[in-house]
């Protein structure tokens, strides 16, 4: 592993603790955000649908994507979390199209960025409140 590479590791894992510490979730869509790849705006404008795909608004190549999406991967194994797939849908009062995050549209790829983790301790916590709710 280069150094670029161990770089965006620790940035990867360094994100996804703090998103599983303060929400108990982590999604791919966030991480990018966190490491800065990709911007708040620019990521509001895809989910808008003004954005054909999210991967065209990272700033960085396909294989560190790839790269980042595989270490969001071996953090959520390492640390039990929970996989949760996730429809992404365009916003707005329109017809609610749903969003496609990479340029060929692969199914699997599709699948990994519309995936996200969440903690055992929150899936827990909400089926706790849940069935008090329900009592």
């Amino acid at each position: 592993m280069n150094k670029n590479d161990h770089d965006f590791q620790v940035k990867v894992h360094t994100a996804m603790y703090h998103l599983i510490k303060e929400k108990g979730v982590a999604s791919p869509a966030e991480v990018l955000m966190a490491v800065g790849v990709l911007s708040k705006s620019d990521y509001e404008r895809w989910r808008r649908g003004h954005i054909d795909y999210l991967e065209r608004v990272c700033k960085i190549n396909l294989r560190k994507l790839s790269f980042i999406n595989h270490e969001i991967r071996v953090y959520a194994r390492k640390n039990d979390l929970k996989p949760s797939w996730t429809d992404y849908r365009r916003w707005g009062k329109r017809e609610t199209t749903r969003l496609r995050f990479s340029k060929s549209g692969d199914e699997n790829i599709e699948r990994l960025y519309a995936t996200h983790y969440v903690s055992h301790q929150k899936v827990e916590e909400a089926k706790n409140k849940s069935e008090k709710q329900k009592d």
